[in-house]
């Protein structure tokens, strides 16, 4: 759970009498104001409209005042919340006094189509999937990358994704829905605006990542929690039922994130966080260190991993996505809260430290939940929740080194409020801080 802290100034001992906004996840919180009784009070968080209201799209609104503050501010009105005191409670109707949220675009996955030329963002915070040339560079003073296509609204199903994936052959675009929706979305390789997915299929909820074996035709798919790796034909589809799965005490899953598979080698990489409960048993839950586990990509049921990649010299610290180089078998680890990527080679095993590290203030990474090897321009990218942006570097870099480019989705030095499924807060009147986990 990420802990995010906003000052306030002395005005605000005064009171909080509301709060108006989760928008898309990642999209907001609203604060009211009011002097009542002397002390403050939080009177409510409140979801945003329904998909395909005026707040959805705000880049297609043409209508006077129609910034995304503007629709976003009017999505809200009227709103009615209950505050409550020690004597009694009053309903309020008003608009709120300011509002807290993040309109820009946060990339929590990046994937690359090299026989295109053109990279795919996941944008978690206005639900949709951003393509952008390859060689797009936004350079200091620059305003924000446009792209060249948005594939974003409510007959598109796309909505808190967490991945993306583009099959170099078809060139199709896959996403993965971690949360409400269950399912994977497939668009043809020049979907735009808001299209009907081509396929959609229905999967286990809390999927996570994905990445697909073009020489089999699977797709791998990784579930959170009950923690399993999910194996379903590329292009199932519907209720199709899964060619595989691989679940079990034996495989030492726990709270799985990250996957990738060396399809040269054979390999099944896995993510995971280290939480570990059974829902069915008081009590059994524990942590552990976050961990890599290996698996032949063959395998089913109850299996054992290889070898596992666990403890404190891996410098692992909420490890997310993973991308494999197909030329070295080198393996590459978006190393979230670390604000680092971690590499490690194809034979690693134990308490073992990265064979490279990227990581430092030249680097421009911030959070990067996602990382993709381009092994034909010898490149990797990293998309990062932290600034809205994508950041690319030599396959081989090692330190504090330069991203080769940019995509920025906001402004220069962007910091992202990181707000994640927002459902509650606290006031720490002593600091004057609000306490926002996500």
């Amino acid at each position: 759970m990420r802990m995010g802290r906003i000052r306030l100034g002395k005005q605000g001992r005064r009171l909080l009498a509301g709060i108006a906004g989760l928008a898309l996840g990642l999209f907001g919180l609203s604060l009211m104001q009011r002097s009542w009784r002397g002390s403050a009070r939080l009177v409510s968080i409140q979801e945003m409209p329904e998909v395909g209201d005026s707040c959805y799209r705000p880049s297609e609104d043409s209508r006077p005042n129609s910034s995304p503050e503007h629709r976003l501010f009017t999505a809200f009105e009227p709103t009615t919340v209950h505050a409550q005191d020690n004597i009694g409670g009053v309903d309020l109707t008003r608009p709120p006094v300011r509002n807290i949220w993040d309109t820009a675009p946060t990339f929590s996955s990046v994937g690359v189509d090299a026989v295109r030329n053109e990279v795919y963002l996941q944008d978690s915070n206005r639900w949709s999937i951003r393509v952008f040339s390859r060689l797009d560079n936004a350079k200091p003073g620059d305003p924000p990358t446009e792209p060249r296509r948005v594939i974003s609204g409510p007959a598109s199903d796309v909505q808190f994704n967490s991945c993306v994936w583009v099959d170099p052959g078809s060139g199709e675009i896959y996403s993965v829905e971690n949360d409400t929706g269950d399912s994977i979305v497939v668009f043809p390789n020049k979907a735009t605006g808001d299209p009907e997915p081509l396929r959609k299929l229905k999967v286990t909820h809390r999927a996570q990542s994905m990445t697909i074996d073009d020489a089999t035709g699977e797709l791998f798919l990784s579930v959170q929690y009950p923690p399993q790796v999910v194996v379903y034909s590329k292009t199932a589809s519907g209720n199709d039922k899964p060619v595989r799965l691989i679940e079990g005490p034996k495989t030492h899953f726990s709270d799985v994130h990250g996957i990738a598979i060396d399809t040269r080698n054979k390999l099944l990489y896995v993510t995971n966080w280290g939480n570990v409960s059974d829902y069915k048993v008081a009590g059994s839950g524990r942590f552990e260190p976050p961990s890599i586990s290996v698996y032949p990509t063959t395998a089913d049921g109850d299996t054992a991993p290889l070898r596992t990649i666990q403890g404190p010299k891996t410098q692992l610290d909420w490890p997310g996505a993973m991308s494999v180089d197909a030329d070295t078998g080198d393996l590459y680890v978006a190393n979230d809260v670390d604000q680092s990527i971690i590499v490690f080679h194809r034979t690693d095993q134990g308490d073992v430290a990265p064979a490279r590290v990227i990581k430092g203030p030249k680097t421009h990474l911030s959070y990067p939940a996602g990382v993709f090897v381009d092994s034909k321009n010898k490149e990797v990218w990293a998309s990062n929740l932290g600034n809205s942006s994508a950041t690319v570097y030599p396959v081989m870099a090692n330190g504090d080194v330069a991203p080769r480019r940019i995509i920025r989705g906001a402004e220069e030095n962007k910091r992202s409020l990181r707000f994640g499924k927002t459902e509650a807060l606290a006031y720490d009147s002593k600091r004057e801080q609000i306490l926002v986990p996500n």
